[in-house]
């Protein structure tokens, strides 16, 4: 028996399916192996249907970085989409923070009223996002908003590659080996010369405590090893005397950014590009003071590395 409404009853609203979106996955053109990929022909700002979801996941798994083109998104969006893989992460420096939108930090060398809107000199060193905290990141996904004329271009290293290409006698040097990663390893650095640092509070350091990781981790998801050590957070190895320890993290940090390991992002207007922090290192290379740059940034929680 088919149900009656009465004139007080409302139908429940049923969520339109989306449709599935035709969409083209293209290794960029002069890609150091499988790293970096173009996305092109999605819409983020349409919904995604579990096929083309499970797709882009796969390609992100393959290319470690994915380059979406001409995402014209909200912040909304951005957000969520970046969930769908995970939850987010929040910023130490949440002075930085989009207005409303405490998920997205902002990356920018642009000055209002005399002070900075966002973090001008992020990704000055080689490093992997938040491997300093104890569940560091799975990946970030940064959104150009302004792009400058010159500069600005973003490099990436394959991390698995660089571990491939290890002598066999190192590999086991550094297997059972583990690493100190620590936010305030570079922190003072850069702050004596960068108008964007703040001085931290007590509270922000207690937020930012070293944590410890294995030199090598193992991809949760692919199994592939990978180095995860980096210049900017990277402080010691464990039960190491503190000269072998800086000998050998020169070595590694040395052999993990290799040009022939490398991809060198060239911004353009509206890119989205996500990168797998389990996989790749990555650097900004800089943008001359008269330029104007902004982008957003998500940062997507991780899984303990192993």
């Amino acid at each position: 028996m088919s149900a009656v409404l009465s004139a007080g009853d409302a139908a429940t609203p049923v969520a339109a399916t989306p449709a599935s979106q035709t969409f083209e996955i293209r290794p960029v053109a002069d890609a150091a192996g499988p790293l970096g990929a173009e996305v092109l022909g999605l819409d983020l700002a349409q919904a995604l249907t579990a096929d083309d979801f499970a797709r882009l996941h796969q390609a992100h798994l393959h290319h470690h970085v994915l380059v979406f083109r001409n995402q014209r998104i909200t912040p909304r969006q951005h957000i969520d989409f970046s969930r769908r893989f995970g939850p987010l992460q929040i910023h130490v420096l949440k002075n930085f923070q989009l207005a409303g939108h405490p998920e997205i930090l902002v990356v920018s060398n642009i000055k209002e009223n005399g002070q900075p809107i966002g973090l001008g000199d992020a990704g000055h060193f080689w490093h992997s996002d938040l491997s300093y905290k104890v569940v560091p990141s799975l990946g970030s996904l940064l959104h150009a908003q302004e792009l400058p004329a010159v500069g600005g271009d973003t490099l990436f290293a394959d991390q698995h590659a660089a571990y491939d290409a290890l002598p066999e006698a190192l590999k086991k040097t550094i297997a059972p080996l583990q690493a100190e990663h620590s936010y305030l390893a570079r922190y003072d650095e850069l702050r004596a010369k960068s108008p964007w640092r703040p001085a931290l509070t007590q509270a922000q350091i207690d937020e930012v405590k070293p944590a410890v990781h294995p030199v090598v981790r193992t991809h949760p998801e692919t199994a592939r090893k990978a180095l995860f050590v980096s210049e900017h957070f990277t402080t010691r190895i464990v039960g190491l005397p503190e000269d072998e320890s800086r000998d050998l993290l020169a070595q590694l940090f040395a052999a993990s950014v290799k040009p022939e390991f490398v991809y060198r992002h060239r911004w353009q207007p509206h890119d989205l590009v996500f990168w797998d922090n389990r996989s790749v290192q990555h650097l900004a290379t800089g943008t001359p003071d008269t330029e104007r740059r902004k982008l957003y940034r998500t940062t997507i929680e991780g899984d303990l590395p192993f």
